[in-house]
Parts: structure tokens; C-alpha cells; sequence
């Protein structure tokens, strides 16, 4: 077997976060539908649209590379996934439902930020200019996603969510 090279593990991640980025454009829309606030709704659907041309910039990329736009399945996102189904479920109607919501998609934009990261430091070392600069533009986006998420969090879902009473369970 041929040893691994850099180039098949910049492949490799690219197919984690192709995986990962269809998983989370099929979350997003739950997750509109469960928050409580109008605001968040709305940043939600916005993520979803600019998923969707995450997804198309990451399609250029495999094309760059001449392979074929594949996925392969990402445990990190699964598991990041399941615990936001969990809240959703477990906080239902509840104040701090929305907080909840807020923290998962951070958890989501946190491990996109660390692969686009690294995706676009290993496509400038590859001398993959345009490639780079595609991920760079997704990292962008990610970076601007968690922080409008956090000043949606500090704004309100999180003062909202300890309205109730505040006994150690």
C-alpha cells in the first residue's frame, strides 16, 4: 500500500465536510421550526441558503481536483447533530430552548471553522490557489455565522432562558 500523503488527506477532510455540510443543510430547517424567536428563524434560514452555496463551492473544489463530489460519513457532525435533536426534544416549550438551539449551531460552525481552517491552510501548502480561496471564502462566512449567533445569544436567549427559577437539579 502506498504510504498517505498530504494531498490524500486534504481529500479525505474535503469529503468529511462535503458529508458533514448536506447533514446540516437537512438540520437547519428543524431547527428553525423548534426556535422561539423570530430572529433566530431568520438566521437559521439564512444559514441554510449560504449552506447551500457552501456546498456548490466545495463541488468547485473536488472539480479542481478532478474527483468526483463525494462524501463520506463525518461521526464529528453526527454526534454534534444528535445532541442538537436532543435539546430539541428534551427543551421544548421551554425558555431556555432557544439558548439551547444557539449552542448547537455554535458547536456546528465551531467544527466547520476548524475544517475549513485547516482545509485551506493544507490547499495553500498543495499550491491549490483557487481552491484556497473558495474555503476561505466558506471560512469567512462561518466565522460571521457564529458571531451573529452569539449576539443573538447575549442579546436575548440566554437572559430569556434563566428566567425560570434557578435551583441546582
Amino acid at each position: 500500500m502506498a504510504e498517505k500523503t498530504l494531498q490524500d488527506l486534504f481529500l479525505d477532510t474535503l469529503k468529511d465536510i462535503y458529508y458533514a455540510e448536506r447533514q446540516i443543510v437537512k438540520a437547519l430547517p428543524k431547527m428553525a421550526r423548534a426556535t422561539q424567536s423570530a430572529d433566530l428563524k431568520a438566521a437559521f434560514q439564512k444559514h441554510k441558503e449560504e449552506t447551500e452555496g457552501q456546498i456548490e463551492r466545495l463541488q468547485q473544489v473536488f472539480e479542481l481536483l478532478g474527483k468526483p463530489a463525494r462524501g463520506k460519513t463525518c461521526d464529528a457532525i453526527v454526534g454534534i447533530l444528535a445532541e442538537g435533536e436532543e435539546i430539541m426534544e428534551e427543551y421544548k416549550g421551554s425558555e431556555a430552548l432557544d439558548a439551547g438551539l444557539i449552542s448547537s449551531a455554535q458547536a456546528v460552525e465551531h467544527y466547520e471553522i476548524t475544517r475549513y481552517g485547516t482545509l485551506k491552510a493544507w490547499a495553500g501548502r498543495l499550491g491549490l490557489n483557487e481552491a484556497a480561496q473558495l474555503l476561505d471564502a466558506t471560512l469567512q462566512e462561518e466565522s460571521a455565522t457564529d458571531e451573529a449567533l452569539t449576539g443573538l445569544a447575549e442579546a436575548s436567549a440566554n437572559s430569556k432562558g434563566t428566567k425560570g427559577k434557578t435551583k441546582a437539579a
